[in-house]
């Protein structure tokens, strides 16, 4: 499937064909329809912009004008959001200061259970890239065979990988391993929503994320998130295909361009919804 097959597929939340079009639009009047008409079209520039790799540099056919405006609008909606974004790191404190004292019994069974089932650290860090591009430590709880743990986080985890614990598959299914990333939004080097932080280095389609998508550290303008626009639509996990690799650029820069906490909230409150059924883990 192309990237255009992706963008033109439903996804709600970011692009509202049906509202746009048909008998959709009457409940919104004239001005809504042309207002979801706009950031239909805003959206599928993004796509454009994305769909742009290093192949396309070498070979002449990129058009540098695009990638820039796109950073251009993003850097002056995030001037004209420094409340909101203010407003989002107070969010984030108490946020995750609650959730760590609620969650604390559910954290100390964790932390028991990869204690007494594999020998190795409770919790490892890894290196990702954070806002701005700086490199900051991850935690998670351990759901490898400590001596088969990959300290770069290159080697990504795959459905039956052998070296998943067996607490640790019920850790990653659940989400819970991610958990003691509420440290990291607390020091400041996460939000609870955002865009994913990457290891350093990180390799989509075959080759490094920045070379299969030139706008690749647009995505570094906000603070990484424990869940995120992307994540919500199911484009999570091992990043071997191309174009799902880019569709999750598309929706973390999606994010930054309509960043609100109306979005944030938004967010957190679907992903609870949906860990709460069942969970999207791996």
């Amino acid at each position: 499937m192309a990237l255009a097959d992706h963008v033109h597929a439903p996804l709600p939340g970011l692009v509202d064909d049906d509202r746009v079009s048909g008998s959709g639009g009457a409940e919104f009047g004239a001005a809504g329809v042309t207002g979801l008409r706009l950031r239909r079209q805003q959206f599928f520039r993004l796509a454009d912009v994305v769909g742009l790799g290093s192949d396309d540099f070498r070979l002449g056919l990129l058009d540098e004008s695009g990638p820039r405006s796109v950073e251009r609008d993003l850097h002056v909606r995030l001037l004209r959001r420094r409340a909101g974004l203010a407003t989002k790191r107070a969010i984030d404190i108490v946020g995750a200061a609650l959730a760590l004292f609620v969650l604390f019994p559910l954290l100390s069974i964790a932390a028991v259970a990869v204690r007494l089932t594999t020998p190795g650290p409770i919790v490892y860090s890894q290196l990702r890239i954070g806002l701005h591009g700086r490199p900051f430590r991850i935690y998670k709880f351990r759901t490898l065979y400590a001596d088969r743990c990959d300290e770069s986080g290159l080697i990504q985890a795959v459905p039956g990988d052998d070296r998943i614990t067996p607490v640790g598959r019920l850790l990653r299914r659940t989400n819970i391993d991610e958990l003691p990333q509420l440290w990291n939004v607390l020091k400041g080097d996460m939000s609870l929503v955002g865009p994913r932080p990457h290891a350093i280095g990180m390799h989509a389609g075959g080759m490094v994320y920045e070379d299969l998508v030139l706008a690749y550290p647009l995505r570094h303008l906000v603070r990484p998130g424990i869940t995120g626009l992307a994540q919500l639509h199911g484009y999570r996990g091992p990043t071997m295909d191309p174009i799902r690799a880019r569709m999750r650029i598309v929706c973390d820069l999606e994010y930054i361009r309509r960043f609100s906490i109306f979005l944030d909230l938004k967010i957190i409150v679907l992903t609870v919804w949906r860990e709460l059924r069942g969970g999207t883990g791996g």
